[in-house]
């Protein structure tokens, strides 16, 4: 079985995704006169000044929290060690490929979700890659709108949102505490259950609060262990480069990888850590309380900045200065590793808690992500059997095996990432033209 979804990952992984997804990045880049760099400083600035003014449920900053709840997760700690240990280190290199490229897609998709919202049923705001594909693209396009709701609700309960997260706190417990899977498994639904049940600003008062804590204290610990290893630094970095673009000979537990295989890890990774170009962040930009979509689209940004140029920058550099990625270890156990090198056994106890709030809010942002594509296929009555049903994988996703997880996780969110990526393409004079009214609007607010 874990050789058939191999196959698929690497198929599904392949050349044709890599160069879609970095192509639409591209595209996006050049068209919205790059972006990502000469409006990171007004994005940055609109996390704590944006007037979170008009329709909406929830402030820009919460929306950005909910969303960087889904994104700084396993995949900054787990995700960094699994994608160096299958292609080097040149794999770092790969992921800051795809964030930077990301940070333009980001903006366009979450523009685009703000733009094209609606209200549903129960009068909370719907919105993300599925209303505008169907409503920006047309109503011939609704079965495109229906696979990615489809594939997102997928996502959402066996992949990037329920099994990867709970094996990997199942696994960091484990090793720290000798804690059994059961009984982890049996706390995590538990708190999952009685925050999922309170709804979208239930989940956003929880990450609004958790996730700047979580991103500083493990800002912190990865700074200190570089800091210790400052020496390691530059030749650290030139070997990330080097590797990207040349073969990584076998060393220690680490049994060789190519360019290509860098590559295909640092990307596949860089998205799952991310998830610009996957369309799960929109759902989340949706709610925001703007008049300007454009102005959610630039607080959307910086999620992908923080999230891989920052966080899975400090743990691919302190894999690398520590030397633990060419050990025996994989996954949590490699950052484990990196950080016991640094802090000694304290160190172990600083890891579980920074991975544990990393899964957990993941799990919350995702729980929301993929209710919301439920609803947009069986409508708001689904939703009380979808928290049932995601609660219910929650509590059996511990016992699954590590390899297995990340192959299922990768092939989902592949599947999820073609339909928003097609639409992005078709959508991006749109994202131009609501750019241009609103640096438009603020070059008339400053006279």
């Amino acid at each position: 079985m874990l050789d058939i979804l191999n196959a698929i990952d690497s198929f599904v992984w392949g050349p044709p995704m890599l160069v879609l997804l970095i192509g639409t990045g591209i595209l996006l880049t050049l068209r919205l006169g790059l972006i990502q760099v000469m409006k990171l400083p007004l994005a940055l600035r609109l996390i704590f000044f944006a007037e979170s003014k008009g329709e909406g449920d929830v402030s820009s900053f919460k929306a950005l929290c909910t969303a960087l709840a889904a994104t700084v997760g396993t995949g900054n700690i787990v995700g960094v060690a699994t994608a160096i240990k299958a292609g080097g280190p040149g794999a770092l290199f790969w992921m800051w490929m795809a964030a930077f490229f990301g940070m333009a897609t980001k903006y366009a998709e979450c523009l685009l979700a703000v733009k094209y919202r609606t209200i549903d049923e129960n009068g909370e705001v719907a919105g993300g890659p599925m209303f505008y594909i169907e409503n920006g693209l047309g109503k011939k396009y609704k079965p495109l709108a229906i696979a990615f709701a489809i594939f997102g609700v997928m996502c959402a309960c066996l992949g990037t949102g329920s099994f990867a997260q709970v094996n990997s706190i199942v696994e960091i417990c484990n090793l720290t505490l000798g804690l059994e899977p059961a009984a982890v498994g049996s706390i995590l639904t538990g708190l999952v259950a009685i925050i999922t049940f309170g709804g979208l600003k239930s989940i956003a008062k929880v990450t609004s609060a958790v996730v700047p804590a979580m991103a500083g204290i493990y800002f912190i610990c990865t700074v200190g262990i570089l800091i210790m290893n400052a020496g390691n630094i530059p030749a650290a970095v030139s070997l990330v480069i080097e590797s990207a673009f040349t073969t990584t000979a076998a060393q220690g537990g680490f049994l060789g990888a190519t360019v290509m295989m860098a590559m295909r890890s640092g990307v596949a990774r860089g998205v799952f850590s991310n998830e610009s170009g996957l369309g799960s962040a929109p759902i989340a930009a949706a709610a925001a309380k703007t008049n300007w979509s454009a102005e959610q689209g630039l607080v959307s940004m910086t999620g992908t900045f923080i999230d891989t140029i920052i966080i899975c920058t400090l743990t691919g550099l302190t894999l690398v200065v520590t030397g633990v990625w060419c050990g025996p270890a994989n996954g949590a156990a490699m950052t484990a590793a990196a950080f016991t090198n640094g802090f000694g056994s304290v160190g172990n106890f600083m890891l579980m808690i920074g991975l544990t709030l990393f899964a957990f809010t993941t799990i919350l942002g995702w729980n929301y992500y993929g209710e919301r594509c439920a609803v947009y296929v069986w409508g708001t009555k689904c939703i009380p059997t979808y928290r049932a049903a995601f609660i219910l994988i929650i509590s059996c996703a511990s016992f699954l095996k590590l390899e297995a997880i990340w192959a299922i996780a990768d092939i989902v969110n592949g599947l999820m990432a073609f339909p928003n990526l097609v639409a992005l393409l078709m959508l991006s004079g749109v994202v131009v033209s609501e750019t241009k009214l609103y640096m438009k609007h603020l070059e008339e607010e400053k006279q």
